[in-house]
């Protein structure tokens, strides 16, 4: 079979096509574990068991993956053949994460000991200047399993109510009530487990009292209240927040400090004390300044970064909060005090947002903040790129409930009672993987012939990496495939890891071009604590994140201690 590519009027290019065939590794399986050019049941439950790690499997198991490839015709009662085979393995049974999405890891602990996926000026539809607000972008991150939502609330022009923009831009506003019944009607569709609402507040006393009554009257008993101390030193778990809404807030600084600099004296320094000593009096909640029926909505704390990046981290023993910080205040604690990050972490929530610069609505590496222990690691969902797909990569873990079991590195002290340093240089491998790419597929029946050359069938190649801790990130690149549809890399990398329980492993695709710009083809991010051993299909998704429907990778994945 050919293909052909007009050059021009009188000139045309034509290309033998391949098709997807079993690489040599996988037929010497077949033959290894089959018998006269047929594979048994029982000899593929032999495979499933050895091969792909899968101990649990029974006969039900096998009857049912050969029941699914009755549809692709390559079935006979007697077994599969080859095709068959090779069909099983690139097939969507046989995902490297597990296939039933369920929630596994303990959820009875505190929150401060999950990562949240987390959104960033959530009703933003596009950039942080001049796009429009919606409710469409919360209804989206909602049903994408994001767990906490962030709305800033400002007075309107007439000061006689409240409403979400992003203050200071040229972006729209976007009614209050309709973002408060969007996070109502899509909190628990992708999850039962609990969403945190943020409130960015920059409003006085009797504006808050209002958006109380609006809150309290849309959520009903869906709003978890504190009603005693009971949590005052620790945070609830997820397990009993089920099906619950938070809300976290601080009050408004900016309100206070208004009314001080307003104040009676013309003196310049004065003012400026002042100010300064309002701020220093703000922790948490004010009790003569925030309205009371605002106050009791607050179920996760947010306090002020007081002291400046030299005492912000100095938690209250006595008391559990929330702190937040830009990514560059993240980045300088990071490089200078990375256990006390870590150790703040343990009992408090951190939550990091993107720097104001990023006005394109990018992000940031999202590792530095998990690696510390970062909670609410704040993105800007409506962007795209890398940073973007390894939080969604993260949280395919757990069943997709948007709640991932921090790891125990990060909740525990070493045998001297020291904290986990992300930068140690003195970390022990405790794990290798190995990752061998055979080839992919797919890329014919979802894309047009000239979608990546015009005149030749795409040059592919894959970036396969691993971004964790700084010893453990590191990249490798396969071969060009040229002129191929249906690459073949056959290649296999080793990845030596001191935190696997951190590490992401990420899978990029792309067109070479020697000219332009190398074309985009296809990307995955999976968390290594949930890949399953063996020879996996890896399912490449869009640049947003939505899975491709045919374009695939036939990968084996091996994990050997140390």
């Amino acid at each position: 079979m050919k293909e052909s590519f007009k050059v021009c009027f009188c000139c045309v290019r034509s290309f033998k096509v391949k098709t997807s065939e079993p690489p040599q590794e996988i037929k010497k399986l077949f033959d290894d574990y089959s018998g006269d050019g047929r594979m048994s049941a029982d000899e593929m439950l032999r495979f499933v068991i050895e091969v792909q790690g899968e101990k649990q499997a029974d006969a039900n198991y096998v009857k049912d993956i050969f029941h699914r490839l009755k549809h692709h015709g390559v079935f006979h009662p007697r077994g599969i053949h080859l095709e068959g085979f090779y069909r099983y393995l690139l097939s969507d049974f046989n995902s490297p994460l597990p296939p039933s999405g369920e929630v596994w890891q303990d959820m009875n602990q505190p929150l401060s000991h999950y990562f949240l996926y987390t959104g960033h000026n959530s009703y933003l539809t596009g950039n942080q200047l001049n796009s429009r607000s919606s409710t469409e972008p919360i209804v989206k991150a909602l049903r994408s399993g994001v767990r906490v939502i962030e709305l800033d609330l400002w007075p309107n022009s007439s000061g006689t109510e409240a409403e979400v923009r992003h203050g200071g831009t040229l972006t729209s506003t976007e009614d209050l009530q309709k973002c408060l019944n969007a996070v109502k009607e899509n909190a628990f569709v992708a999850s039962e487990y609990p969403v945190v609402l943020t409130l960015e507040d920059h409003l006085p006393p009797d504006l808050q009292k209002k958006v109380a009554k609006m809150v309290s009257k849309t959520f009903g008993e869906t709003l978890f209240r504190c009603t005693t101390d009971e949590y005052t030193e620790c945070f609830p778990s997820p397990e009993a927040l089920k099906n619950k809404i938070l809300i976290s807030t601080k009050p408004p600084k900016e309100y206070l400090q208004t009314q001080v600099s307003l104040g009676s004296t013309t003196d310049e320094s004065v003012k400026a004390k002042k100010v300064k000593d309002a701020e220093e009096l703000i922790q948490d909640e004010d009790e003569d300044t925030v309205a009371i029926e605002y106050r009791d909505l607050i179920s996760i704390h947010a306090g002020n970064r007081k002291g400046g990046l030299k005492n912000c981290l100095n938690g209250d023993p006595n008391k559990v909060i929330r702190l937040s910080m830009s990514e560059q205040w993240l980045e300088t604690l990071a490089k200078t005090r990375g256990p006390d990050l870590v150790k703040f972490t343990q009992r408090n929530i951190l939550r990091i947002f993107p720097k104001t610069t990023r006005i394109d609505s990018s992000n940031y590496d999202p590792l530095v903040g998990w690696i510390h222990g970062a909670q609410m690691v704040a993105f800007n969902m409506q962007s795209h790129g890398k940073f973007l797909w390894m939080m969604q990569g993260m949280f395919k873990a757990n069943g997709g409930c948007g709640y991932v079991k921090k790891p125990d590195v990060l909740l525990s002290s070493g045998p001297g009672g020291e904290t986990f340093d992300p930068s140690s240089k003195n970390l022990q491998i405790k794990t290798v993987l190995k990752v061998k790419i055979y080839n992919g597929e797919g890329w014919n029946m979802d894309f047009s012939q000239d979608h990546f050359d015009r005149y030749s069938p795409p040059d592919f190649y894959a970036r396969i990496g691993i971004a964790g801790i700084p010893l453990d990130t590191t990249s490798h690149k396969t071969e060009t495939d040229t002129d191929e549809w249906f690459p073949v890399w056959d290649k296999e990398f080793e990845f030596p890891l001191r935190v696997p329980e951190l590490a992401l492993l990420y899978i990029i695709v792309k067109d070479y071009d020697s000219n332009t710009q190398n074309d985009f083809a296809g990307q995955t991010c999976l968390p290594l604590s949930e890949i399953r051993p063996g020879i996996r299909a890896v399912r490449l998704h869009d640049r947003a994140g939505e899975v491709y429907k045919h374009p695939r990778l036939l990968v084996r994945f091996v994990l050997e201690p140390r």
